[in-house]
């Protein structure tokens, strides 16, 4: 098996002295064998007698871990089928209907005989439940004696199975082992030879895969652990407890800060609604066109001002503002705080390694759950709503600042630097200019991710276009669901254009 990484490999003793160093074990045998393997660009035919006896352990020992798991896979399931066809019950579910069958023919057969003694009218009713009774247990007795004669053809698959993954793992061993070395020769951090650490947890690890799974599936229902995780119902009950209490605890105390909180998001909403809702529909209609056109260019604007038609003639024109005040509130909130925040972070890794999992934590958290605090700190409505979609909508402003200022070149800011430039300008002139397009990409995905929580806002109480497709879900409305789906596409389009309009041209 050719590897560029041969190239790289020393000469001679000093040859030896590095294959000696990396296999530890048996170099004279290695080295002949890793000779053959060199001498030919195809794949050459070796036989490892202790790794294909050992199998995935061996190449867990070697740190080779991508082909030990797939190995040690292979053959747990080799003596599952092995253990099960040779000692395992096959047919046990299957007597066991029958035994449960039997009992109820029993039942039946005194009631027939008793049906037959009193002369009713319902023996031959009976006797047809008996007949299919018994018709039932016979067929499952020949679907048994099946299964239980099965076990010696599975238990020879097994074997198969087995014999054929050691023989693959035998070949392919020493060419395997011979290209590690070749990348370690590159890259001497990689682990080499067998470390006690390695050898204990490649037993380990085959062990406590292959162990409990052979005694679950050839003996099913033997041992209890194995079958269902052990619960402790106090713990989850305490913890539950405990969640509750501190949940209680943040509202009682935090009261003033949540009141400040909703003031100010309060602020920015009943603005955007006065400009959005309650401004004339001509005004906001030649308004949003014209900053389209300025934008994007005068197809865009066409286009946007024929989605405005839409939603105005079909009588989406009131829940569209509604929704774009809502949106644009959240947006502005988050780009406000995302923008500044990535600046900040851009040029402190540990600032920036301190927050990355907490917005990691924002955007894979489902959004029904971070609704509950939500609920308990602000109460249901539209701040509460603003306040779940900048949780997930926030972050990508903060992620692509950092990035974009991270990607600035370094010889050009040196270059500003030398002609005197300050911090400021250095931030303003150089960094942001430059940084502009990750920037301008990260409140656009900021603006669609918001747009994406509309629905789910309209959960705890915030109106607009979503509140018309939850409806439809609630009453199975297809039509009103698409109509107002279509809206909520058609804003976000238009937020689009008018955000990477300028970068697109």
């Amino acid at each position: 098996m050719a590897d560029s990484g041969r190239n790289e490999k020393p000469d001679g003793g000093e040859d030896a002295r590095a294959l000696r160093e990396f296999v530890v074990t048996s170099p004279d045998y290695y080295e002949r064998q890793f000779k053959r393997i060199g001498r030919r660009s195809s794949f050459t035919w070796t036989v490892n007698g202790v790794a294909g006896l050992l199998g995935p352990v061996w190449f867990g020992m070697r740190s080779i871990w991508r082909w030990a798991i797939v190995f040690l896979l292979v053959e747990t399931f080799a003596w599952v089928q092995i253990v099960r066809g040779a000692f395992g019950d096959l047919g046990a579910d299957a007597w066991k209907r029958i035994a449960q069958i039997e009992g109820t023919l029993d039942l039946r057969r005194r009631q027939l005989q008793a049906a037959i003694d009193r002369g009713a009218e319902n023996v031959e009713v009976f006797r047809r439940t008996v007949k299919s009774l018994e018709d039932a247990i016979g067929g499952i007795r020949l679907e048994a004696q099946k299964l239980d004669d099965a076990g010696l053809w599975i238990a020879g698959t097994g074997v198969a199975i087995l014999v054929a993954a050691k023989l693959v793992q035998a070949v392919l061993a020493n060419p395997v082992l011979e290209k590690r070395f070749s990348e370690w020769l590159s890259e001497p951090s990689l682990a080499r030879g067998m470390r006690r650490r390695d050898i204990a947890l490649a037993i380990g690890v085959s062990l406590l895969i292959a162990v409990p799974t052979v005694i679950h599936y050839s003996f099913p229902g033997s041992v209890d652990l194995l079958a269902a995780f052990p619960t402790v119902d106090a713990i989850r009950l305490n913890v539950i407890k405990g969640v509750e209490q501190f949940f209680d605890f943040a509202v009682k105390n935090g009261e003033a800060l949540f009141d400040l909180i909703t003031y100010g998001i309060r602020l920015v909403l009943d603005a955007l609604e006065l400009v959005f809702v309650k401004t004339p529909w001509v005004v906001v209609f030649g308004f949003i066109v014209l900053l389209t056109g300025l934008s994007a260019g005068l197809r865009a604007a066409i286009w946007s001002g024929a989605f405005l038609a839409y939603m105005g003639i079909l009588g989406f024109w009131v829940k569209a503002m509604t929704t774009l005040a809502l949106l644009g509130t959240a947006a502005c909130l988050s780009i406000a705080i995302g923008i500044p925040l990535g600046m900040f972070c851009a040029r402190r890794p540990r600032v920036y390694a301190f927050i990355r999992p907490i917005m990691d934590f924002m955007q894979t958290m489902p959004a029904f759950v971070f609704m509950i605090p939500v609920i308990a700190f602000f109460g249901t409505g539209k701040p509460a709503a603003v306040v779940t979609t900048m949780i997930f909508g926030g972050t990508p402003v903060v992620r692509l600042t950092v990035l974009g200022l991270r990607s600035v070149p370094e010889n050009v800011r040196e270059a500003a630097i030398a002609f005197g430039a300050s911090k400021w300008y250095l931030l303003t002139r150089v960094d942001l200019p430059l940084a502009s397009p990750s920037i301008r990409a990260g409140v656009n995905q900021t603006i669609m991710l918001s747009l994406a929580m509309v629905v789910v806002a309209s959960l705890i109480g915030a109106k607009g276009l979503g509140e018309d497709v939850l409806e439809a879900l609630q009453y199975a409305n297809v039509g009103q669901g698409i109509l107002a789906g279509f809206s909520i596409l058609f804003c976000a389009m238009i937020l689009d254009r008018v955000v990477q309009g300028r970068a697109a041209k």
